[in-house]
This record gives structure tokens, sequence and C-alpha cells, in this order.
């Protein structure tokens, strides 16, 4: 049966309507792909007994011929970011360990309520804070397409855990959250599809929250109809969640139509940032000329504020971080050090469990919050946050979605960058200019690297359009296998 972990999730849901294999079959093959994945410690917790009850739970209903969800049997990990009852939620945090929530976050509960599977909880930077998977409290976790040069390489962050799990075909698909790049820069390191959803689209309730006017749930899976089938099934208005879109739920598998003739896709020339290598560039060229191809229209575009997103970015995440991040402090639940007086004991819990690149956020967002110098870096980065909005909003007046690289690298070696945060951030930058905008944006591998490594292109759409980046990003990734790009 090893076979099925090669399967899409497509292909699986076509297979077990077929009864060419039963769920609990399913399961138990993804089961022993995560254990022999092991060394890459994509998961935090794993929960091959619950998988197996789900499983056998849904080839009951199938033997009854009852209604049956868009994702029954299908197994899937979840990033522990997301509260899930009765199994241990940490955030890949210190703080957190031993927490098991008594409830359930609605993403989750909307992917049970579709009838998925779950294998278990994936690894991330702690508190979602990283781009590397390499701050969490049990260890890093290793990208599938390594080791190179006898390296080993990161599989981007934070959810680089459930990047790590798809690509290694250890789930047909996996959750993950994206405050400023977390789903679309490890999905272009690990050669897999992620999708951030418009700001909105998927309730936050019950998601760990890192920056809660930033943090959004998303799929990451090995192919664009997957990404349209497990969205479909994740989204949805909550009424728990108070920034939750009022909206309904588009069919956006239907929406995979393969014709993109008569779109514009924009290419925004503040995208193409000094000392980008080449073969990132080329590729995106390539992407470009395959949209073209295609039946696209390809249009020069400006968003003259994107140089100011970074630096905005990471002063409000970190602002809202430091807000966030005051509940943990030991009384009620979690890691706990007992101090001579309360103060003590807070800062005893906070200290050992807190790791250094959370602390070092909670620092910088407490500084920009306090006096004398919130309105010299808090309010402005939030002016900066509608300047980069309305650029958007300007570009979107001509074309429908705009096509530019997720990552100015592709996956590098565990261990570099760590001295360095300045470096670290800055693999962010051509991810959280759509993150301030709230805005759809997914990542679809196109080809390599000089060094054989996946890159992936970002494909940013319209507020709520999902479905127009899901279609080009179906046909671009098509357009890309067909014509085999060059390994350069």
């Amino acid at each position: 049966m090893s076979g099925l972990t090669d399967l899409t999730i497509a292909e699986a849901r076509d297979g077990l309507a077929k009864g060419d294999f039963s769920a609990v079959e399913l399961a138990r093959a993804h089961i022993a792909a995560m254990e022999a994945t092991r060394d890459l410690n994509a998961f935090i917790t794993e929960t091959p007994e619950r998988a197996l009850e789900m499983a056998e739970a849904s080839d009951a209903r199938r033997a009854r011929d009852q209604m049956l969800g868009p994702l029954d049997g299908i197994p899937v990990a979840v990033k522990d970011l997301f509260c899930t009852e009765g199994v241990a939620t940490t955030a890949g945090s210190h703080i957190l360990e031993g927490f098991v929530p008594p409830y359930e976050s609605t993403v989750t509960a909307n992917l049970w309520a579709a009838g998925a599977v779950m294998l278990g909880k994936t690894n991330l930077d702690e508190f979602g804070m990283g781009s590397a998977t390499v701050t969490s409290h049990f260890g890093p976790t290793k990208n599938p397409w390594g080791p190179k040069d006898g390296k080993d390489l990161v599989p981007g962050g934070s959810s680089g855990g459930s990047a790590a799990a798809v690509a290694a075909h250890a789930c047909l698909g996996a959750i993950g959250t994206d405050t400023g790049g977390s789903i679309r820069q490890p999905a272009s390191f690990c050669g897999v599809v992620g999708l951030k959803p418009t700001y909105g689209r998927c309730s936050r309730w019950g998601i760990v929250a890192f920056a809660s006017s930033l943090d959004q749930a998303g799929p990451m899976t090995r192919t664009v109809k997957d990404a349209a089938i497990m969205l479909g099934a994740m989204a949805g208005h909550d009424p728990k969640d108070s920034t939750s879109a009022p909206m309904p739920v588009p069919d956006y598998e239907a929406a995979l139509t393969g014709d993109i003739r008569g779109m514009k896709v924009g290419i925004p020339k503040e995208y193409r940032v000094d000392g980008m290598p080449g073969e990132i560039e080329r590729q995106w060229e390539k992407g470009a000329a395959l949209l073209r191809e295609a039946g696209a229209e390809i249009v020069d575009v400006s968003l003259p504020h994107t140089k100011y997103a970074l630096p905005a970015y990471y002063i409000i995440a970190m602002a809202e971080a430091s807000s966030n991040l005051a509940r943990y402090d030991g009384v009620r639940y979690g890691f706990r050090v007992p101090g001579a007086s309360l103060d003590e004991m807070y800062e005893n819990t906070r200290s050992q469990g807190f790791g250094l690149e959370v602390k070092r956020r909670i620092l910088l967002g407490t500084y920009v919050l306090s006096a004398g110098y919130y309105d010299a870096y808090y309010l402005r980065a939030q002016k900066v946050r509608k300047l980069v909005a309305d650029d958007f909003r300007k570009a979107f007046d001509h074309v429908d979605a705009l096509l530019t690289p997720v990552s100015p690298t592709p996956a590098f070696p565990l261990g570099e960058r760590m001295e360095d945060p300045i470096a670290m951030y800055l693999n962010d930058v051509f991810t959280v200019p759509a993150s301030l905008a709230g805005l759809p944006a997914g990542s679809v591998p196109v080809g390599y690297s000089g060094d054989l490594l996946p890159l992936g292109l970002q494909l940013i759409g319209k507020p709520f359009q999902e479905k127009s980046i899901l279609r080009i990003a179906d046909v671009l990734m098509s357009a890309a296998a067909q014509s085999a790009l060059p390994l350069e």
C-alpha cells in the first residue's frame, strides 16, 4: 500500500469512492510514512490511534451510504498552532508544554466535519515567529529536499513542519498559518502549494495568536486542485471570530477551468530587489512567459511603497505579539516556574518558558508601544500599512492578479542566519506586503535552483478572489510541469 502515499487528495477521494482501498488502509499507509520520516522532525505530536478511529468512522459512513464530506477519509496534518480538543497544543514553545485544549479550533472542527482524518500536529517556529522552523522548543525540522553538500536544509517557516510533511508524502495535505509568509515561503522551499486566503476567509478562533490583524489559516498541498478542495472545507463565517467575513464559500474546485485567456497578470517592478539571485529572476520571467502563452495578458505595474512594507510589518507584528503573549504567565495552564512572589513566578516562567526569538519580539513590540515611541513607530507603521494597501487597490484596477517571487533565495542550510535576525527577517520581503493588505496569496512550485532545489512563484489576488489566483496557479503549475523548465 506504499503507493497510497503518492496519491493527491483528489485521487485519494476518487479511489475511496470507487472502493479501490478503504480509509483505514489509507490512514495506515500514512501512519507508516509518518513514522518512516521521523528524522525530519516534521511532527511534534503523532496521533495514530485517533487517525484510525476517524478512518474507521469514515468507512462506516461510506458503508451506510451516509452523506460524505469533501475530505472524508483523507489523512491530514495540523500545524501545532491550532487548538485540538484532547490533543496537546504547544505552539512549538516550552511555555505551553502540557497544555491540552478542552476545545477545538473552528478550522480544525470544519475539517473533521468534512470527514478529514488527523495524523498529528506539525512542528513550527515558536509561536509562528520565524522563517526556518529552527526556533521550536522541540528542535528544528529538516527539509525533505536535503541534505545538499552534506548539509541539512531548512524547510522554511513558520509552517515548516506542515510543508515538510506534505513534501515527504507523510500526509495528503496539511494546514498552516500565515502571518507574513509562513505558509507561502515554506511551500516554496519544499516544492509544494501553499495558500494564504484573504484575511477573514478562515476563522482565527482557536488558533494560538501571534499578530491578530495578520494571522490567517490556509492549506498546504501537493497540487492546486488539492488546495482548492481543502480551502473549501476550512473556510466559512464564524460568529466566534469578530474578524471572520460573513461571506459564502465559493466552489473553489469548480473555478479550476484551465482557461485564463483574457485575464491580466501584473508584474510589480518593485519586487526586483538588489542582490536577488539571477535564478530567481529567471524563474519569474519563465512564469510570466508561461502565463502569456496560456492566454493571459502580462502587465507591468508599480507598488511604490513596497520598500517600506517589511519594517512596517515587523513593527506591527511585534507590537501585537507583545500584547498577545502577555497571557502566558504560568498561572492557569502550561509551564510554570515557582517564585517567592507572584511577580517572581511570572519572571521565572516567562524567562525560562519563552525562547530567544520570542523574547526578542516581545521586547521590541513592548518598546514600540511604549509612551513616547507609539507615535514614532507603531502609529507610523499603521499609516504605511494603509499606503501599501492603497498601492494594491490601484494596481487591481488594471489587473486580476500579481505574479512575484516568493523568497529571495531557495532553501538554505540549517544553522545559517541564526546569529543574524535581520537576514532571517529579509526572507519575508516578498510575502509581507500581501499580508499587510490582507490579500489572498499563494505559492506555486514552478522550477528549480542551480542546486536542484525547488523554487516557487507567488500569485497575489484581489480581496476574497481566491478563485482567480487558484485558477491562474493551476494553469501555471500545469504549464511548468509540461514545459519541463530547465534545472538551472
